[in-house]
């Protein structure tokens, strides 16, 4: 009998979480209900207290969702997922599950600015306290740590800069504090890096990106041992935010080709990386599958493969950043990535734009900087792309 432990995440892509109706359906079935009906007002009892599994309401149990749920717990590796309605409310679901008035977390500095803004405008109301580390500065999160830390928090690699952190070092110190290491992979996917087998405690992604992969629909995830979801499911279940059983759907069908999907994005995003490494106009590029790139071993032992996002610092600052960006026909010019369609933007005044200069600089932010998350375009299109822009 086969041990879906054993089969490779590809498979389990396609093959894991499958759960069939009385049917018979071969594909994934779409549960587009608000709530589940019962047989008796002592089944209803049973399921609401937890005594008996079953289906109640699709704020917090729907089969859509549980297939899904199911399908990425197998390829991380974990235990249990909890779906949620984007990656920022996977991260807030996560934090009011976990953390009380007075816990601190030791975060990297080098995160998608609405984390930043989650973690300082609205935790930092309820008394949670954050310290900003390094991602690559493996004894800074050790010199971090308060008597109160509860959480480790990182991204690897990093948004935008792609900096690769230690998970199995940085794990070690935080388990010998009692605190729990959370790994955003949302730059990798399982399909690319799975952080529980390296010591994190719990990953955290936004579906939204290369699970779906193609712009689509919004999602989150939070992957992890059973006891230690439990409180962040008690708060979705409570607080309400959902992933819909049609998103879920669309992420099943999106996991089903993300090993392909995530291939083809790492060989394009190497051959525009080396590319722009030769341009006159590139000050410095930042790809973990470039020799070049400061965490390159580390980055052939920890994944896979280097993702499909190329940052890369401009001679001339914001105004040739804004210059390129404009003259562009071929690329996308939004802030999401992890689509079939390359997109274009500028951190420092989109996704990384609320946080204050001072916080920008320490995070390596530059005015320069010019991110492109690869499609899966003929790359020789979008260097025709660039070099009109240049």
């Amino acid at each position: 009998m086969l041990n879906f432990d054993d089969l490779h995440p590809d498979t389990l892509a396609v093959r894991a979480g499958t759960l069939r109706s009385e049917f018979g359906e071969h594909s994934d079935a779409m549960h587009l209900t608000s709530s589940f009906v019962v047989g008796s007002a002592y089944e209803a009892q049973q399921k609401f207290t937890g005594q008996i599994p079953g289906y109640i309401y699709s704020r917090f149990t729907n089969p859509t969702v549980t297939a899904f749920e199911q399908r990425l717990a197998a390829m991380e590796g974990g235990e249990r997922c909890v779906a949620t309605a984007s990656g920022m409310s996977a991260i807030l679901s996560l934090c009011m599950g976990l953390l009380k008035a007075g816990d601190h977390i030791v975060s990297s500095n080098s995160l998608f600015g609405a984390t930043i803004q989650l973690f300082n405008a609205y935790l930092g109301k309820f008394g949670v306290t954050v310290t900003y580390v390094s991602p690559t500065d493996v004894d800074a999160w050790a010199q971090a740590i308060t008597p109160n830390t509860k959480l480790f928090f990182l991204e690897t690699p990093s948004n935008p800069l792609t900096e690769i952190a230690d998970v199995a070092a940085i794990a070690k110190i935080a388990h010998q504090h009692d605190a729990l290491l959370v790994v955003d992979n949302c730059f990798c996917s399982p399909a690319l890096q799975q952080p529980l087998k390296l010591g994190a405690d719990i990953v955290v992604h936004s579906a939204t990106k290369y699970i779906d992969g193609q712009g689509r629909v919004l999602g989150g995830a939070v992957v992890g041992s059973h006891a230690t979801l439990e409180p962040i499911y008690l708060f979705l279940r409570t607080a309400g935010p959902t992933l819909s059983p049609f998103n879920a759907w669309v992420l099943l069908k999106g996991l089903e080709t993300l090993g392909i999907r995530m291939k083809a994005h790492c060989e394009k995003a190497l051959e525009l990386a080396t590319w722009l490494e030769a341009q006159p106009q590139v000050a410095k590029v930042y790809y973990p599958g470039l020799k070049s790139h400061p965490q390159y071993e580390l980055a052939q032992r920890q994944q896979t493969g280097a993702g499909g996002v190329v940052s890369f610092d401009l001679v001339g600052g914001k105004d040739a950043a804004w210059a390129l960006i404009d003259k562009v026909e071929l690329m996308s010019r939004t802030a999401n990535l992890g689509d079939t369609r390359t997109t274009i933007t500028h951190p420092a005044t989109t996704s990384h734009g609320r946080l204050t200069p001072e916080a920008r600089a320490a995070a390596g932010i530059g005015d320069g900087l010019v991110r492109i998350s690869v499609g899966l375009e003929h790359v020789g299109d979008l260097i025709k792309d660039l070099q009109q822009g240049f």
